[in-house]
């Protein structure tokens, strides 16, 4: 199906481009290797563009079919992103006097989710084990829900940037990701390169959820001011090549003390599928 190959060519940049900090194709790390993400994304945008599904039901079915692949938790963050874009691209528009853009249409997905949603959410969490996951006062994924899946999203919108994309119609996608994937990838003539741009771009603006989950908030804007060094160097070169070594490097010492920025790479993923859904179903 032309939707699955489409998530899962977006899913593919998050290895084949690169990455500091993130697995890939050039240099493994967190003691997880690129073909298992490759695998990942395979079985699960199969699930994810499966026609009739629910989101939190797109969810919990691709968190199965990777974990019974990969046997570990590869792409959680993506699923979460990917499953309403998915389901917006297949369900019917609300406005039958013609369909709306992409961005109108997961606002009504969003608009249109369920307690059933946030129950397969939570059970698809539940298996997937992310790292950093502890107990909450409201709308713990460890007890039975009793709010729709965005009102939950909500609760946790102030301390994880996957969790505000629920709240705010992915904003940070339809404004910042795939405006400047759309420019770097005029600029660079690749779109594994822009990739990389968007991810950096990501990763300078705010200090990472997952690293803050991880290791806490200090390390996490260190980071980020990190990026944003490196941000700086990348946008004054015009040749992408000439800054692999300062990329690289960048990766090294991230790898080094165990640090991922994961969240910046769920939120360059939806970007990069965003932009490709644009152009290849709209």
């Amino acid at each position: 199906m032309e939707l699955a190959a489409v998530l899962a060519r977006a899913c593919r940049m998050d290895v084949v481009a690169f990455k500091p900090g993130n697995v890939s194709l050039y240099a493994p790390g967190h003691g997880m290797r690129a073909e298992d993400f490759l695998v990942s994304a395979r079985v699960a945008c199969a699930a994810l563009a499966a026609p009739g599904a629910r989101v939190g039901a797109r969810i919990e079915a691709a968190i199965e079919a990777t974990l019974e692949a990969v046997g570990q938790n590869t792409n959680l963050g993506i699923v979460l992103l990917l499953a309403p874009l998915a389901r917006a691209c297949l369900a019917a528009p609300a406005d039958t006097r013609g369909a709306p853009d992409l961005a109108a249409r997961v606002a009504q997905v969003l608009a249109d989710l369920d307690v059933a949603d946030t129950a397969a959410c939570f059970r698809a969490i539940r298996r997937a084990q992310p790292a950093g996951l502890g107990r909450v006062d409201q709308a713990d994924v460890y007890t039975e829900p009793r709010q729709d899946l965005r009102t939950v999203m909500r609760l946790a919108a102030d301390r994880d940037a996957i969790a505000r994309q629920y709240a705010n119609a992915y904003a940070d996608i339809f404004t910042l990701g795939v405006p400047l994937l759309a420019r770097a990838r005029r600029r660079y003539r690749s779109l594994a390169w822009a990739t990389t741009r968007c991810y950096l771009a990501f990763l300078a603006a705010e200090p990472d959820s997952h690293i803050v989950r991880k290791h806490g908030r200090a390390l996490a804007e260190a980071v980020s001011a990190q990026a944003r060094a490196v941000e700086t160097a990348v946008e004054a070169c015009e040749n992408p090549r000439r800054f692999m070594s300062m990329l690289e490097a960048f990766d090294r010492e991230l790898k080094s003390r165990g640090v991922n920025p994961g969240t910046s790479a769920d939120l360059t993923v939806a970007s990069v599928s965003a932009l490709l859904l644009r152009e290849r179903l709209f």
